[in-house]
């Protein structure tokens, strides 16, 4: 199970166009929320973190709407 770490950059792509990338680098974090920097956003964003059972955590930095794109930790920017 993963965890969102301090410092690290993840990455999430769009549903519908696979080659549209967006990197987000975690802020600050608590237990149940995580602050991103998404690059190419002025604004940092704090978003719930999801977690399942035996699952790694997962978040939706742009909002819950139909086709949105999911930032899971285990996507991590080597």
């Amino acid at each position: 199970m993963c965890h969102f770490r301090v410092g690290k950059t993840y990455y999430m792509r769009s549903i519908c166009d696979h080659n549209c990338i967006w990197n987000c680098t975690v802020l600050k974090r608590t237990k149940c929320f995580v602050s991103l920097k998404i690059k190419g956003y002025v604004d940092p964003v704090k978003v719930k973190i999801h977690t399942e059972e035996g699952f790694s955590e997962c978040c939706y930095p742009l909002g819950t709407f139909s086709m949105c794109p999911l930032l899971n930790s285990e996507r991590e920017v080597v």
